[in-house]
């Protein structure tokens, strides 16, 4: 019996950890940096991902502390009011991941094809 079979795709999520297990930055810490370049806030930012503030900020401080640097620089309230924005660490880290990310899942699509599905069209074939 032939049957065409489905077509199939990878999928795989990375993030950085620490030597500790410990997670350093990954696409929900940048979700988290991107919104809060997008509200102005890390209020604005919880708000608008649904999340508390407490949680983002939390997550925020320990990448901040487990890279030894800030990713956000906090402005404190006043006439203006207060803010977040983004070191210029905290852009080199979003593109730096963003990169990382882009090449993983191109080489993980590549491998795939290579791999994994050209082996089971040469099985099904045979």
């Amino acid at each position: 019996m032939t049957t065409k079979s489905p077509k199939l795709t990878i999928r795989s999520k990375i993030w950085i950890e620490d030597e500790q297990g410990k997670v350093v930055f990954g696409t929900g810490r940048l979700r988290i940096l991107n919104a809060v370049e997008e509200h102005g806030s890390i209020l604005g930012a919880a708000k608008a991902l649904g999340m508390s503030y407490r949680a983002v900020w939390g997550k925020i401080k320990a990448t901040e502390e487990r890279l030894g640097q800030q990713v956000l620089e906090k402005h404190t309230g006043g006439a203006e009011g207060g803010g977040s924005t983004l070191t210029p660490f905290g852009r080199i880290l979003i593109e730096r991941f963003r990169q990382t990310e882009d090449l993983a899942r191109s080489s993980a699509d590549a491998l795939f094809e290579g791999v994994f599905a050209g082996a089971l069209e040469e099985e099904q074939n045979s």
